[in-house]
């Protein structure tokens, strides 16, 4: 089976590299831009500041071989499996952020915080339910 993710844009952040990047955006990651492509444009219509959503990434710069990893990089901890840790090495390196919409302007959204780096993927945005 072969599948086909399209960006629906681009994170622009001041975080350029992943060595600076926080592990988890409440953890002092800074706000950044979603920049939509424009095909998308309509389906960010209703998005509105103070809204939660989920953004969902492609995190580029991972490493797709990794099975296993100690967690938060400590190595005093056991090897575990990544489907057990929020690491960003994976077989397929979907990012998942929960964020808050700051603004919304034609083509772009300003969420925060957001701990993915200058350049990466979106795949999707998805609102935060209640309860959830």
């Amino acid at each position: 089976m072969d599948l086909t993710l399209r960006p629906i844009g681009f994170v622009r952040s001041a975080l350029t590299a992943r060595k600076n990047a926080p592990r988890q955006g409440i953890e002092g990651a800074p706000d950044a831009w979603i920049e939509l492509a424009d095909g998308v444009l309509e389906a960010a219509a209703d998005l509105a500041v103070g809204d939660e959503v989920v953004l969902l990434t492609w995190l580029h710069e991972s490493r797709r071989e990794t099975l296993q990893v100690h967690p938060r990089g400590n190595k005093a901890v056991p090897l575990t499996g990544v489907f057990s840790t929020r690491s960003p090495d994976r077989p397929n390196p979907i990012g998942l952020h929960r964020v808050r919409v700051l603004q919304v302007e034609r083509g772009r959204i300003q969420v925060g915080p957001l701990e993915a780096i200058d350049g990466t993927p979106v795949v999707d945005i998805k609102p935060v339910l209640p309860g959830e």
